[in-house]
């Protein structure tokens, strides 16, 4: 099966849940997808095989004192404790059915309320942390905002045609403020050359900060967080929760932090660009510059092909 039919049936499984059960289907993808996510950034949990990502430990869907760990009645489960149901109407609860698995999720949800501060309210029962519901929610507005999952292109971040130069800088030294490493590769580029998003995504945070200056940061839809920084300016009407896409206009090159705000001129103007991974513990930065590389190569051949 293609990406593209894999996006179209897992969309026409969230919808169909959502006809039985009132919560949105964005609510649903941005829980499923933040938790492929983390299956994928972590190794003490398998990887999403099916259609849906969400996990549950065998102890938590048939219930921790259940003799039976594989167990499918959804009768006994309820007895012991256990989050599993029955989702399709085949009479089992089957920890591994996509359809069984969202709908066990769901009906977790539902004993707090299908709006959305109930919903943040349940998530935050289940997750146990601000931060996860801030990423899913953010999710949730990404996929509202533009009706499909398919939202896996990317741009770089200044034009193709600027005069600009880059290369791997991630982990090199920096002394400014205390001796720190360099999370993320540089790009040179002139005074307000134009920076655009990266990909499809939500601001998570923009202003000033002492060592990068006029900064932007971009939450995606696969838990990363991509970090501009130094920047001359902002793009007018960009705020903390705008949605963007990529190629979108954010802001320009410029030389600002290293000092307290309208700080600038210190280094030479360039864009310092940063990915950081959420796991659901925890962030890390990782080193940006194979991505940039890969987007850059991917725009010159979409160019190429018009």
């Amino acid at each position: 099966m293609n990406q593209e039919n894999i996006y179209n049936n897992r969309l026409a499984l969230y919808k169909k849940v959502e006809a039985v059960s009132q919560l949105p289907w964005y609510y649903i993808a941005a829980v499923d997808q933040y938790e492929r996510n983390i299956r994928s950034a972590r190794r003490d949990l398998p990887k999403a095989n099916g259609l849906t990502g969400i996990y549950f430990s065998k102890e938590k869907w048939s219930g921790i004192i259940n003799p039976d760990y594989d167990d499918t009645n959804p009768i006994t489960i309820e007895l012991f404790g256990g989050f599993g149901i029955d989702g399709n109407g085949d009479g089992k609860a089957e920890r591994l059915n996509d359809e069984d698995v969202l709908a066990t999720f769901v009906d977790y949800i539902l004993q707090y309320g299908v709006d959305k501060d109930n919903f943040k309210i349940g998530l935050w029962n289940y997750y146990k942390r601000d931060k996860t519901v801030g990423i899913i929610m953010g999710k949730a507005a990404i996929y509202r905002h533009f009706g499909r999952l398919n939202l896996d292109s990317h741009a770089f971040p200044v034009p193709l045609s600027s005069n600009h130069s880059y290369r791997s800088t991630w982990g090199d030294a920096r002394g400014w403020g205390g001796k720190r490493i360099h999370e993320g590769t540089d790009i040179f580029a002139d005074y307000s050359v134009p920076v655009r998003a990266t990909s499809y995504g939500i601001i998570e945070m923009k202003g000033w900060n002492r060592y990068g200056g006029w900064r932007i940061g971009i939450r995606d839809i696969n838990n990363n967080y991509h970090y501009f920084a130094h920047l001359s300016g902002f793009s007018k009407d960009l705020k903390v929760g705008s949605i963007v896409e990529p190629g979108m206009l954010i802001g320009g090159v410029g030389s600002s932090g290293y000092g307290p705000p309208g700080t600038s001129g210190k280094f030479p103007p360039h864009l310092h660009y940063g990915m950081y991974k959420d796991n659901g513990y925890t962030e890390w930065s990782f080193d940006p510059y194979a991505h940039l590389r890969l987007w850059e190569q991917q725009e010159r051949l979409r160019r190429q092909q018009k």
